[in-house]
């Protein structure tokens, strides 16, 4: 039978991973999944099936459109394998960036509509903090950690994320990461030095507007114990309570996301797969460049539930 491995974690995509058609070969087979997509436009007033399934690209790549629209895709995937028993042995969830309130809704820290209310405010805050400043982001290929702090050091800019061994990101105002991408490609520290094609610097001190609004609204929503480890970006260690996670959730907004100690600290519990939950195969190229010992399943289609 499929997915039927004894040791389990989830993995929930972030912001980066969406594509015009995710969720379309879920929503059309499973009546469950069709309930929360029909809820979801219902909560946000706007339709994120149409959105989600026709985009156009541009409409679907806005933060605040994307954001809800990989939650909504990555818990119907969850509510899927556990609507079928899939998910005995299941030893922890964890979502990169926007896919950790996905985590944390699935582990039942929130319901549903929560979990989708949490995620569309926080990507309209962080879509108003993009509008409101000019903020770039670069991903480094090669050289170590301690490299790409050197980096932000010198040109005062912020580690944005520490995905994989040898791949970091930097954010912060445009003029900034221009001259830090034309410095690091002249130094030769890093194989690859890519500007990203992104709204703004996210996870970095340009989002403080967006992190104090967040944290505001995230005071009036009810939040429970997760009955699922849940691991942090921020720590990568478990959240352990709803005081914990208000602050881990207000501090990932411009703090690093250390997925690589996540997907470490994760393992280490002798997970024997990863499900990825999410459109595309982003985090198992990432945990591939990890440790190649790693089973990930995407599940990116229906049809990958039997596999």
């Amino acid at each position: 039978m499929a997915l039927m491995a004894t040791s389990t974690a989830l993995l929930f995509s972030g912001q980066g991973a969406q594509k015009v058609g995710m969720g379309r070969s879920f929503y059309e087979n499973s009546s469950l999944v069709r309930d929360f997509y029909d809820q979801a436009d219902e909560i946000l007033g706007w339709s994120l099936r149409e959105v989600s399934f026709d985009g156009p690209e541009g409409l679907l790549t806005e933060t605040r459109t994307c954001q809800p629209a990989l939650f909504v895709m990555g818990y119907a995937v969850f509510a899927i394998l556990k609507d079928s028993g899939r998910l005995n042995g299941l030893k922890a969830m964890l979502g990169l960036s926007l896919g950790e309130l996905t985590a944390l809704a699935a582990a039942g820290a929130c319901d549903f509509e929560t979990g989708l209310r949490l995620v569309a405010e926080r990507g309209r805050l962080m879509q108003k903090a993009c509008d409101g400043t000019e903020g770039g982001m670069a991903s480094l290929i090669g050289g170590t950690v301690e490299d790409a702090e050197k980096l932000c050091i010198e040109f005062d800019i912020d580690l944005a994320n520490l995905n994989c061994p040898g791949q970091s990101v930097v954010a912060g105002p445009v003029e900034r990461i221009d001259a830090a991408v034309a410095s690091a490609k002249e130094n030769g520290v890093f194989r690859m030095v890519v500007p990203l094609k992104v709204a703004g610097a996210y996870h970095s001190r340009l989002m403080e507007p967006a992190r104090k609004g967040f944290a505001h609204f995230l005071d009036e929503c009810e939040l429970r114990k997760p009955s699922i480890p849940v691991y942090s970006n921020t720590h990568a260690q478990v959240l352990e309570d709803p005081p914990a996670i208000r602050e881990a959730l207000t501090r990932q907004i411009i703090s690093p996301v250390r997925w690589e100690q996540c997907m470490r600290n994760v393992a280490a519990l002798g997970v024997e797969c990863f499900y990825e939950c999410g459109p595309g195969k982003v985090l198992a190229g990432l945990a591939r460049r990890t440790d190649r010992s790693w089973k990930v399943v995407s599940l990116s289609e229906y049809t990958d539930l039997n596999r």
